[in-house]
């Protein structure tokens, strides 16, 4: 089978999807849509995988280049023939595929271009309407975009959701050497980490917010905060305007290959994301064994059970998030039960081994049908 996938950038997520692809004896060919990004892949495009020059991949997607990358998309089709292609997200890479004619394509979401994307205009409905209409296939990490695509259109029957999941062995857990003493005698300090973008759909800002809030109450907590992004001015303001500036560690980008030992650091991993699918970093924290506290959006709640393998709190609302970390900081004997339980669902459905071959399964049920 000779497989073209496109995406966006060069992500941990596509490194983990190409990776396994180039280990079967499918012929891989690999298209970019964009220059890179701010989310570091620090490891090479796999062996085995062909990635081919083409008209995109410069600098970000911009409307004006849709007639000059559906042309050029179309000549990197007859010129690779291949049986299937691979697209996602829906309204750019997908997109693309389906104007230039091709058929078929198994259309990949990424959670936000449905959750967020699809709905920000009547272009974007448009556009996700007809690019899902004409997919062959449809796969998605959480059920939350599996309903959204069916409401666009979808054809529920040719739909396989799994969650992309995460290398247990490599995130897995760490025992931990004896908790760092606090200067007040008889306390041991809790570092809380979340490793979000630092974009507006990752609410990092409502994290500082809380952490503000929960270092008023409590001297021995910590935070690390790993990357970067466009609201990296507006999160510094908030924590220096709290006087907390010096318990919050700024870990900048980390790669893939030093971002487990980043987990083994902390006690309590947070996402306070308003946008997500299965997010990664969350099936990261689980297979590490990480008691979490998420904000309850629908694709966090599919993971996290209230109290067995970690918290929710109300997505936005700084203050119980504050309230969750300091139940979490009283309650600190049930970790080990937590620690045990998150670790088993991270075994049990994120095993990133297991659920890849839901993927082959999709690329032959499409294969076949169209023969």
């Amino acid at each position: 089978m000779r497989i073209l996938y496109f995406s966006r950038n060069y992500t941990p997520h596509d490194f983990r999807f190409l990776n396994s692809l180039s280990k079967t004896e499918h012929k891989i060919f690999y298209l970019k849509l964009e220059a890179n990004q701010r989310q570091v892949e620090d490891r090479p495009v796999p062996e085995n995988v062909q990635q081919i020059p083409w008209a995109g991949g410069q600098r970000d997607f911009r409307w004006s280049d849709l007639p000059r990358f559906v042309l050029d998309f179309r000549r990197i089709v007859n010129r690779v023939k291949p049986d299937i292609i691979h697209a996602g997200p829906i309204q750019t890479c997908a997109f693309i595929s389906v104007l230039s004619g091709f058929r078929p394509i198994l259309t990949k979401s990424w959670g936000y271009d449905l959750v967020k994307d699809a709905d920000s205009s009547k272009w974007m409905q448009w556009v996700t309407r007809y690019t899902l209409k004409r997919s062959a296939f449809f796969t998605s990490d959480a059920n939350v975009t599996r309903d959204k695509a069916v409401s666009f259109g979808m054809n529920p029957e040719n739909v396989v959701i799994f969650p992309w999941g995460v290398n247990i062995e490599r995130f897995a857990p760490r025992k931990k050497v004896s908790s760092q003493k606090s200067k007040v005698k008889g306390r041991k300090s809790m570092t809380l980490f979340c490793s979000r973008t630092w974009e507006e759909i990752y609410g990092v800002d409502v994290l500082a917010k809380a952490f503000v809030k929960v270092a008023g109450v409590n001297p021995d907590v910590n935070l690390i905060l790993l990357g970067g992004g466009s609201k990296g001015t507006k999160i510094r303001r908030i924590l220096m305007n709290g006087g907390v500036m010096d318990r919050v560690h700024f870990g900048g980008q980390v790669g893939q290959r030093e971002l487990p030992r980043w987990y083994h650091m902390a006690d309590v991993y947070i996402s306070p994301s308003h946008v997500d699918g299965s997010s990664v970093s969350l099936l990261e924290a689980l297979a590490c064994g990480m008691p979490s506290i998420v904000s309850d959006i629908a694709g966090n709640k599919e993971w996290i059970e209230e109290g067995v393998n970690g918290w929710t709190f109300r997505d936005g609302d700084a203050d119980d998030l504050a309230e969750k970390i300091l139940y979490a900081i009283k309650n600190r004997s049930l970790f080990k039960k937590i620690s045990t339980s998150a670790r088993m669902t991270a075994e049990e459905r994120a095993d990133w081994k297991k659920n890849f071959d839901k993927l082959l399964d999709a690329y032959n049920t499409v294969i076949t049908r169209e023969r």
